[in-house]
C-alpha cells in the first residue's frame, strides 16, 4: 500500500484489494457505518469492492484509506470528491471497531490540511446525516459550519 500522507496516528494510503474484507466489515456493518453512507440497507459484495476500488485508483481519486500506525489496523477510508474550482466535499467512514478513539477529528483535520495546503483548495464541504451529532460535533471541532440544514442533510463547509 502506497502512503500519500500521514498525521500523528494515522497512515494515509491508496485504496487497495488487499483491504476488500475490511472495506466490506466496515459499509456492510448497517448499524454503524452502513445507514450513514448508504441510505437503505445494502449488502456490498468481494466484487463490488474491488471494482469500487480498481475505479477509483484508475482515476485517481483522492481517497485513501486510513491504517493506525501503531499496530497497522484499518480504521477508515476517506475522501474529497468532487474536486475543482478549488472547492472539494469531504466524505469519511471509519469502521466501528475505531470508532470513539479521536481517530475521525484527526482524520478530519488531517485531511482539511492536505486538501488546503497540498491541493490548494479554499472551501471544504460536507454533508451528513442530522441524527448524527457525534459526527456534527467532530465537524465542528475541526473548523466546519453549518450553512444549510434539511429533513436529511446538514450541509456543512470550512473556508480557507
Amino acid at each position: 500500500m502506497k502512503q500519500v500522507f500521514e498525521s500523528e496516528n494515522i497512515r494515509f494510503v491508496e485504496v487497495s484489494e488487499s483491504l476488500v474484507n475490511e472495506y466490506l466489515t466496515m459499509v456492510n456493518d448497517y448499524e454503524h457505518v452502513g445507514r450513514l453512507i448508504g441510505g437503505a440497507p445494502k449488502t456490498y459484495t468481494v466484487e463490488k469492492e474491488i471494482q469500487w476500488v480498481r475505479g477509483k485508483l484508475e482515476e485517481k481519486a483522492t481517497v485513501w484509506s486510513m491504517i493506525e500506525k501503531n499496530g497497522d489496523a484499518f480504521i477508515g477510508n476517506i475522501e474529497l470528491m468532487d474536486v475543482h474550482d478549488g472547492r472539494g466535499e469531504l466524505g469519511i467512514a471509519i469502521t466501528a471497531a475505531k470508532q470513539d478513539r479521536g481517530f475521525g477529528t484527526e482524520a478530519v483535520s488531517a485531511l482539511v490540511r492536505y486538501g488546503t495546503e497540498r491541493l490548494g483548495l479554499d472551501r471544504i464541504v460536507l454533508r451528513t446525516d442530522p441524527a448524527n451529532a457525534r459526527a456534527i460535533h467532530v465537524y465542528e471541532k475541526c473548523g466546519f459550519r453549518e450553512n444549510d440544514r434539511s429533513d436529511g442533510h446538514v450541509c456543512m463547509e470550512i473556508r480557507e
